[in-house]
């Protein structure tokens, strides 16, 4: 097999090859970026609560409309936000702290809607809601996953300042500025858009691992954020564009070969990266000596 073939061909050939491409470009230049943030913030972890959350929301709209994009789009939504600032609500007016009333809602939201879903009787419907189907997105899915994307790109280059700021002293940014709610609550907002968005092709259980895989992994290569932000979009292409071809060549599901390209990509870079494990046993080669 001549490497055409191996690569080009099963874009040029193939329709749903050329429409999950185009998802994961938009899903890269607009999620993973996103992802970055999530990551710089030390709100890993809360992104992969928040892709629970959405579920109860999705699954209503499918309950009610079948597999209806704009139902399962919009219920997807309102779930999540009302998560995301149901755990606010409770943080600020309790002992707990967000991540743990998060982690109560979030577990809530992931029982009730696999419920929900599972009332429906069709077990194949609910692995496409829980894993996706990037090989099946259609032209509406792209046009709202670009859309998503483009409203991304907006709102981060929008709120960017505020953004770095409280991601390295978000103490200083409430002191000198009244943005740091509006940055905080419209990141939320971006997030939760971002993990819909990857619903419909990665599923709500893997929709946030290609937010947080590549920019992790760009993270090691690199200390700059614009930087951080551009390489971790790269990678996660890279990532996609190798998961849809080991899932044409080899046969297994799209979605978790892009997560799992993504997850090698993550552990390279941690045993090769400047900041990675290896790095500090390494010898150091001086240039100039006394």
């Amino acid at each position: 097999m001549s490497l055409y073939e191996f690569i080009v061909s099963p874009f040029a050939d193939f329709g749903f090859m050329r429409r999950a491409l185009a998802g994961t470009l938009a899903l890269a230049l607009g999620a993973t970026p996103v992802g970055g943030f999530l990551l710089l913030r030390r709100m890993s972890l809360m992104g992969d609560a928040m892709s629970h959350a959405i579920l109860p929301g999705a699954a209503l709209g499918y309950l009610a409309c079948g597999l209806s994009l704009g139902a399962m789009t919009a219920g997807g939504i309102a779930a999540g936000l009302a998560v995301v600032f149901a755990a606010g609500l409770v943080a600020r007016t309790s002992n707990l702290q967000e991540d743990a009333s998060l982690a109560a809602f979030y577990l809530l939201s992931l029982a009730a809607g696999v419920m929900i879903v599972s009332l429906s009787g069709r077990n194949l419907d609910l692995l496409r809601v829980l894993f996706g189907s990037v090989l099946a997105l259609d032209d509406a899915s792209l046009r709202l996953i670009a859309a998503i994307a483009s409203l991304s790109l907006f709102g981060l280059a929008l709120l960017f300042r505020p953004l770095a700021l409280e991601c390295f002293d978000p103490a200083f940014l409430r002191a000198v500025s009244r943005l740091s709610p509006v940055a905080h609550y419209g990141f939320l907002l971006l997030v939760v858009l971002n993990l819909v968005s990857g619903f419909h092709a990665l599923g709500t259980l893997m929709a946030v691992g290609i937010m947080i895989l590549p920019a992790a992994s760009a993270r090691l290569w690199t200390r700059g954020l614009p930087a951080m932000l551009a390489l971790s979009s790269g990678l996660a292409l890279l990532g996609g564009v190798a998961g849809l071809l080991l899932s044409f060549h080899v046969d297994v599901p799209a979605g978790p070969a892009i997560i799992m390209v993504c997850g090698l990509i993550y552990f390279i870079s941690l045993a090769a990266a400047p900041g990675g494990i290896l790095a500090p046993r390494l010898p150091v080669h001086r240039h100039l000596s006394s």
